[in-house]
């Protein structure tokens, strides 16, 4: 069990419950980072008392030393403050619960300073999976998934001897709040209809992105990278009842599934206590009354971006990193009741057609595509409004 983490993204619905495990296991959080939430860090701070606090936006990081002047701690900001809080000296692991790409950075640095990633942060893999990955290897350091999905898949291998042995992957999803309708029938959706996930807590972005079938395609590809498989490997299920996580189908036509109530405490705690378990503040799935268990396909019309982030997983190369930046953007445009919940996809979709796509792009490239991503993304609504 890990004894010392970091927690990038601390005020977010993973960091939160991060911060709610560590307290519940006895581990010393040394490290919190956020974009700009100061009020909770500065409760986090008071309540872990950390050794340092980084705060991504330099104007409350300013207001947070103010705010913490009293305390022995070390306020930094910008992505250099992600770094320092990703790398701090006495964490073994990093948990990067940030959300979007300003993640990958850190992640890359935890890498090279040999902690465990407790990764919850998808765009990492999503932009640049071949290189964290190689990355990882290289450095011998440690990547435990804490998306339940990818837990699942995780404890499902887990007694797999030889990589042979797994035919494919069963990635499930709920199919979010809007399952079964139409896109005519999403097109003007709210927010506050949007973020209603039927099974889960969680942060908006990624409720929107379960609404829009985003984040299963945004999982898709993170399996790719985590598991070494390749598309066609890979079997999205829509399971509404949340109840298996995700599933792997081996060559001798057995399935090993993981099941759980759906509560990100969980794999949040394997991923600190790898490889052993310890008791948890969760509930324990009760089969008698847990109910019949459906699984429907996934329908590609009415969850286009779905089908757009299978087909980016399949182009390779920057597309993926493209489709996520330009994401990303929308959903924030959305969120701030700008566009329509139907045209986060167009967002996307237009972006993938007007950006070229590298095939083998360095770091740098990716991060390139990145904001060429964004800016399209403004260009857009600009021309719209």
């Amino acid at each position: 069990m890990m004894q010392n983490i970091s927690i990038l993204g601390s005020t977010g619905s993973i960091g939160r419950q991060t911060c709610a495990v560590a307290e519940h296991l006895g581990i010393k959080v040394s490290a919190i980072a956020a974009r700009r939430d100061i009020k909770l860090l500065e409760t986090q701070a008071r309540r872990f008392r950390p050794r340092l606090v980084a705060v991504y936006e330099e104007n409350a990081a300013k207001a947070l030393r103010d705010a913490l002047s009293d305390m022995d701690v070390e306020v930094l900001s910008g992505e250099e403050g992600l770094i320092a809080a990703a790398t701090v000296a006495e964490a073994d692991c990093v948990v990067t619960a940030v959300s979007g790409s300003i993640g990958l950075r850190p992640t890359l640095a935890a890498i090279d300073a040999g902690k465990r990633i407790a990764l919850a942060n998808k765009e990492t893999l999503v932009c640049a999976g071949d290189i964290v990955m190689a990355r990882a290897e290289e450095k011998g350091a440690e990547i435990i998934p804490v998306d339940s999905e990818h837990s699942a898949i995780f404890q499902s291998i887990g007694g797999m001897k030889r990589r042979e042995e797994l035919k494919r992957i069963l990635l499930t999803g709920s199919g979010g709040p809007f399952r079964g309708l139409s896109r005519q029938e999403t097109y003007h959706k709210t927010p506050a209809q949007a973020v209603s996930h039927p099974n889960w807590s969680m942060g908006a972005k990624i409720s929107v992105d379960s609404a829009t079938m985003m984040n299963k395609g945004l999982e898709f590809i993170e399996a790719m990278h985590l598991f070494a498989v390749s598309p066609d490997r890979i079997t999205v299920l829509v399971h509404p009842q949340s109840i298996i996580h995700s599933a792997v189908e081996m060559i001798d036509g057995s399935v090993i599934a993981q099941l759980a109530v759906p509560d990100m405490g969980l794999p949040i705690q394997y991923a600190l206590t790898y490889p052993e378990r310890k008791v948890s503040q969760s509930a324990a799935l009760d089969l008698f009354t847990a109910g019949d268990m459906h699984f429907e396909k996934p329908d590609l019309e009415k969850t286009p971006c779905l089908r757009l982030a299978m087909d980016c997983a399949k182009a390779g190369g920057t597309a993926a990193c493209v489709m996520s930046a330009a994401n990303e953007a929308a959903v924030g445009l959305f969120l701030e009741e700008k566009i329509p919940f139907g045209a986060i996809y167009e967002c996307v979709a237009e972006a993938l057609d007007s950006i070229d796509i590298i095939s083998k792009p360095s770091l740098e490239e990716i991060i390139s595509a990145d904001g060429k991503a964004r800016e399209t993304v403004k260009r857009i609504f600009g021309k719209w409004s």
